[in-house]
């Protein structure tokens, strides 16, 4: 089991982690145009190489989850992904999270667990 939430959490971070850099990337780049300039931007920004590289190392991580868990286990375990959310937006967006937000976050971990029982 312990096996299971370690492999998981990592995945989910590093899913976390896509998301932090594909927002990254979003911000760096500039307004939507179909235009050469543009895609030319897309195709050469570092923030989505890093984002494509690290949701690969979160790919290849589910892939070995499912192949060696049950689902009904492991599935329910990338709701962390929320919080790892929470605290990204906190500490890379300089986001403010209402106290209604970290019952939410409770309450995910809470069910987490308790799938895991």
């Amino acid at each position: 089991m312990w096996r299971l939430i370690l492999l998981v959490v990592l995945q989910t971070f590093f899913l976390s982690g896509g998301q932090v850099l594909l927002k990254q990337a979003m911000v760096q780049l500039p307004k939507f145009s179909w235009s050469w300039s543009y895609f030319h931007a897309v195709a050469t920004d570092w923030w989505l190489l890093a984002c494509g590289v690290v949701f690969g190392i979160a790919t290849v991580l589910w892939l070995y989850i499912l192949k060696h868990f049950p689902f009904s286990q492991a599935y329910p375990m990338t709701a962390m992904g929320y919080v790892f959310g929470v605290v990204a937006a906190i500490f890379v967006f300089g986001e403010t999270v209402t106290p209604w937000r970290w019952i939410g976050v409770a309450l995910i971990v809470l069910g987490c667990l308790f799938v895991m029982r």
